[in-house]
């Protein structure tokens, strides 16, 4: 995984190099406006819960979260 990272060239945060979801979330989420309203619901959920954890174990989790809380259906 790592060596398939390393050959596309692209530049990222040393932090997320752990797995692809972590890759995925740096390249696709990390940084990006979002004006939805449900987007920012899930993040504003996954924010509380990560309280004591790290950002990567809730991600790992994320799925649990949206079948938990009905999509992030606001």
């Amino acid at each position: 995984m790592k060596t398939d990272l390393i050959q596309d060239q692209k530049k990222r945060c040393p932090w997320c190099l752990k797995d692809e979801q972590y890759v995925h979330y740096h390249d696709e989420e990390w940084g990006e406006v979002c004006h939805d309203d449900s987007t920012l619901f899930e993040f504003l959920l996954l924010e509380t819960f990560q309280a004591g954890l790290s950002w990567h174990t809730i991600l790992k989790k994320r799925e649990n979260f949206r079948s938990a809380f009905d999509q992030f259906d606001v």
